[in-house]
């Protein structure tokens, strides 16, 4: 092949040329959450270096993240190559919206899922759209707070939707919540997509956790979707929270892939 060009195309886009074709693209867009994620696809394996390299060159301040399957070996060896290491690996659920009958787990499986979540008494759960917004408001914050203090935010399910800078709380007709002992202890946020629904985010203080919140929030959630004739939901779970993957592949969930985020500082 001869020698690759690189063309930016716009602030976001970049593209590879070869012989007058085009043999690859690159671009960077920004989450909702503010992080900002670069990729690359090459139709011609030798494109992919100066495309990195173009783009890095013109992004020199700024902390980049990729994600890349967990399977595709070879093409998280070309960031790295590139300068970006693993930051965290998370798990792809699918999951029915009917509940079936468990069948009895494992006994040790079935130990990690009652430290993980015990059925709870006394849990109220308060429909999406119905809970008091500014409880709702210092809820998120509180449960954000101590994300962020234990293992970070970023180990997370990344925020799909946009919001204003500094509301962290996307939509509040989007979240359920759990009551416990008269406090908001927990919220469950469903996002629907014509036949599938996605959980981007299950959490409960951590003062009141294991008592059965998280639980409640689950299967409040699966049966409102399956009651809106939607079959399915599908959620992306940090491969460190045992106790979240715990208690939802013993509501159902099946894993379906995983995959790697990468990440590269500034230079």
């Amino acid at each position: 092949m001869n020698t690759v060009m690189i063309n930016r195309v716009d602030e976001a886009q970049w593209q590879a040329v070869a012989d007058e074709q085009i043999v690859g693209h690159g671009d960077v867009s920004q989450r909702p959450d503010g992080r900002l994620f670069v990729s690359i696809d090459v139709w011609q394996d030798e494109a992919f270096d100066p495309l990195a390299d173009a783009m890095l060159g013109e992004l020199p301040g700024a902390v980049l993240h990729t994600l890349v399957g967990g399977e595709d070996a070879e093409l998280a060896s070309r960031w790295q190559r590139a300068g970006f290491t693993v930051e965290r690996r998370e798990w792809e659920y699918l999951m029915p919206t009917r509940t079936e009958p468990a069948t009895e787990p494992a006994t040790e499986q079935a130990d990690q899922a009652d430290q993980a979540e015990p059925a709870g008494e006394g849990v109220t759960i308060l429909p999406a759209g119905t809970a008091d917004e500014q409880l709702l408001r210092a809820l998120d914050r509180d449960v954000r707070a101590q994300v962020e203090a234990a293992v970070g935010w970023h180990t997370m399910p990344a925020e799909l939707r946009p919001h204003p800078a500094g509301d962290t709380l996307i939509d509040p007709s989007l979240y359920a919540v759990a009551v416990l002992d008269g406090q908001y202890a927990g919220l469950i946020r469903v996002v629907s997509r014509g036949r599938r629904a996605r959980i981007g985010l299950l959490a409960v203080r951590a003062e009141l956790r294991r008592r059965g919140a998280g639980r409640a929030l689950l299967r409040h959630a699966l049966a409102t979707l399956h009651e809106a004739g939607i079959d399915t939901a599908w959620t992306e779970i940090d491969q460190s929270h045992t106790a979240a993957t715990t208690l939802f592949e013993q509501s159902g969930a099946r894993r379906t892939g995983h995959l790697a985020e990468l990440v590269r500082g500034p230079h």
